[in-house]
């Protein structure tokens, strides 16, 4: 098993200054990322934020991907292979049909562009570990995997939908899921020039419910060594990532974010 997940802070902080800095010169104006909170009714289990009528919050921050990507920046590419285009990204695909386990989780994403109106053909690649913490492609578990990766374009609303299992939590970082957005789908499978990077955090209630199902038993124990305030990638706040959540550990949960992005 692989243990330095997403390199700590020796490779994340440099890459995460830089961004963050870059985003704070900008100020209010000329924003390339800005983000809205689903217009979802929050449930109990919802800790997302909510917005009025699609007014946008903000920008979401530019996140550095990690180390295991997958999009042929650090190692393998998984962009390129026949079968990345897909919702349920559950099971491998190609040599392999192996399925991950978990608590079952379908991820809503909305794009927009800047000004508010759904950005249709816009390309969304997703990824996040597995029930142990581990990442396909790269975590020696599950190196001969490729599951829990895919991309899926944008309807004319803007929508996309990805089905999944609910991610484990490691050491040293908050649970959450990676995601870059292409402007096409022939952008994305070519693993072209993206529009950015970014990180979905998922809720404290909602994690703490998920770990105490069977299979969690690690992530139990992760978590509680990590707050938001302390991961290298959400301390600075989550307004813009957080998912707002619906459901429970029985039925599967659904995660939901709508953002903007220019272009």
């Amino acid at each position: 098993m692989t243990d330095n997940h997403d390199r700590g802070l020796q490779f994340d902080l440099a890459t995460l200054i830089g961004r963050r800095r870059a985003l704070s010169l900008l100020g209010g104006t000329g924003l390339t990322l800005v983000a809205c909170a689903p217009s979802t009714t929050p449930t109990a289990s919802t800790t997302g934020t909510s917005a009025v009528d699609g007014e946008p919050l903000g920008a979401i921050p530019e996140e550095t991907a990690g180390p295991f990507p997958g999009d042929g920046s650090h190692g393998p590419n998984a962009l390129t292979q026949s079968g990345i285009v897909r919702s349920d990204i559950r099971s491998s695909f190609g040599s392999s049909t192996r399925t991950a386990e978990g608590v079952g989780l379908t991820i809503d994403l909305t794009v927009q562009r800047q000004e508010g109106t759904p950005y249709a053909g816009a390309a969304v690649y997703l990824w996040h570990c597995d029930i142990n913490g581990d990442y396909s492609m790269y975590s020696d578990r599950v190196k001969n995997e490729n599951f829990l990766r895919g991309v899926q374009e944008a309807d004319s609303s803007g929508k996309l939908r990805f089905v999944s299992v609910f991610p484990g939590a490691y050491s040293g970082r908050w649970p959450h899921i990676h995601f870059e957005v292409y402007p096409s789908l022939a952008e994305a499978t070519r693993a072209g020039d993206k529009i950015t990077t970014s990180q979905l955090a998922l809720p404290e209630t909602t994690c703490k419910e998920v770990y105490g199902t069977t299979g969690y038993t690690q992530s139990v124990q992760n978590m509680a060594r990590t707050s938001l305030k302390q991961d290298m990638v959400f301390r600075d706040g989550v307004d813009h990532q957080m998912a707002t959540m619906s459901g429970d550990a029985a039925s599967g949960y659904t995660a939901s974010l709508t953002f903007a992005v220019e272009g």
